[in-house]
């Protein structure tokens, strides 16, 4: 059976919770706990678990640390750029067949990466790759949680975001061992059979497009009939939610937004880049620098656990500008310290601040967008941060370069002052971000089907 929207489109009738789903429990906690998995999978393979094929790739293949890693910030360029047209897909489409689609090619990429033989297919493979990232990674799974929870968001955030967290924790540690054990060619076999089994399964059975589809209202209201909630849209629905994504995108609140995460990405990125040489640097053991690596990572989880549920009860725009000033903090710390002490107050800081970041970034594009046009704004963003991410460790490097390599006042004291830099002016921008705006920035689909209709 099928009805009519007044749109003049034409729409299936709304089906029913599947059965293997316990009654009285909102479906949308199905997606939720679904993407969690589905996102420490794939960012634990795809994105945590590249640093354990990077030596012996290299020496399998003769090449320089720098031209294996070249082929990751390829990717991340190439996932940037496809942020956009993906996050118009899931606007348009959903993200149920995209998701499922980007798992299969992740892994079918998995296994040519296992079998190339030379530089040029490597970069092939891991150009394709940065398409597959951005299809199955946090973008598209936000604009989910945006489609399915409205003032529940925060928790549905964090529930997501913190299972996402044991993404490092996990498979760096398993990526490592596979290598050792099998070599780097069996393990990318084994992880890709890993990926294909937690990914594509549950994206293809669980994901469901809209609580209307399932005749539920946003949050896990009942009651809709069918059909559910239906805007007065003479222009079409997606019109709508272009018309409202180039709103947000022109409006001031999201060119600081922007400007603050953009920012932030850099921190984080060169950070995590550059903290185990710096460690090294200063005289610590190669053990003791792989040990706050990887505890900045499990900071990560308290982080999200406190700072994302304060965005419900405080104004989230001073919630996330406290998260850069506790950065700012922690890279004051690092800087003035030499202590074995001070590292682990630095990694306690500056994990909890890195691991908030992402959920903030979210929370805050979904007050930005309405959540029709939430894949487009949200993808525009992922673009801007992305040259972020690719650019972060080459400027840091050359800073340090730059300043003189090792001595006080010169080498990492001076990338430190500039992250410290970066860390104050994130917390400025996403301050001016929250301010009163102009009238008609901003505006959501309602909004812009009025101003077009007239």
């Amino acid at each position: 059976m099928t009805h009519t929207t007044v749109a003049g489109s034409v729409q299936r009738s709304p089906g029913a919770v599947p059965a293997w789903w316990p009654n009285g429990v909102y479906y949308g906690w199905a997606l939720v706990v679904t993407l969690g998995v589905t996102a420490t999978v794939s960012y634990g393979i795809l994105w945590y678990g590249f640093a354990a094929f990077i030596t012996p790739m290299g020496a399998d293949l003769g090449a320089s640390k720098t031209q294996i890693t070249g082929a990751f910030s390829l990717a991340q360029l190439v996932a940037g750029a496809s942020a956009i047209p993906i996050g118009r897909w899931v606007d348009r489409h959903g993200a149920r067949g995209l998701m499922t689609a980007g798992s299969l090619l992740a892994t079918a990429l998995l296994v040519s990466w296992s079998r190339v033989d030379s530089l040029a297919a490597f970069y092939a493979v891991w150009a394709l790759m940065g398409v597959a990232m951005a299809a199955v990674l946090y973008e598209p799974a936000f604009a989910v949680v945006a489609t399915w929870f409205s003032g529940k968001r925060s928790r549905a955030l964090t529930v997501l975001t913190f299972i996402g967290g044991f993404a490092s924790v996990i498979f760096v540690p398993l990526a490592t061992m596979l290598v050792a054990s099998q070599g780097w060619r069996a393990a990318l076999l084994v992880l890709a059979a890993i990926l294909a089994v937690l990914t594509v399964v549950p994206h293809a059975l669980v994901l469901r497009r809209r609580p209307s589809d399932l005749r539920l209202e946003v949050d896990g209201r009942r009651g809709l009939g069918v059909g559910g909630r239906v805007l007065p849209n003479p222009i079409g629905a997606h019109a709508c939610a272009a018309g409202a994504a180039r709103a947000v995108v022109r409006s001031a609140r999201f060119r600081w937004t922007a400007v603050a995460f953009t920012l932030a990405a850099l921190t984080s990125t060169a950070m995590t880049v550059h903290l185990v040489p710096l460690l090294l640097e200063r005289g610590y053991g190669a053990a003791f620098a792989g040990s706050a690596m990887g505890v900045l990572g499990l900071m990560a989880l308290p982080g999200r656990l406190i700072f994302t549920p304060l965005g419900d009860r405080w104004p989230r725009g001073a919630v996330t500008a406290s998260i850069f000033v506790l950065q700012a903090i922690a890279v004051v710390v690092l800087l003035s310290t030499r202590s074995a002490v001070g590292v682990w107050v630095f990694v306690a800081l500056f994990g909890a601040g890195f691991g908030a970041i992402t959920p903030a970034r979210a929370a805050l594009v979904g007050e930005l967008a309405d959540p029709a046009a939430y894949g487009r704004v949200s993808g525009v963003l992922a673009l801007i941060i992305s040259l972020a991410r690719a650019g972060a460790p080459v400027g840091a490097s050359l800073l340090y370069d730059t300043a003189g390599g090792v001595g006080v006042g010169g080498g990492y004291d001076a990338v430190l002052v500039a992250l410290l830099a970066l860390c104050v002016v994130s917390g400025v921008a996403v301050l001016a971000a929250s301010a009163p705006e102009a009238e008609g920035e901003g505006l959501g689909c309602e909004a812009v089907t009025r101003i077009r209709a007239r």
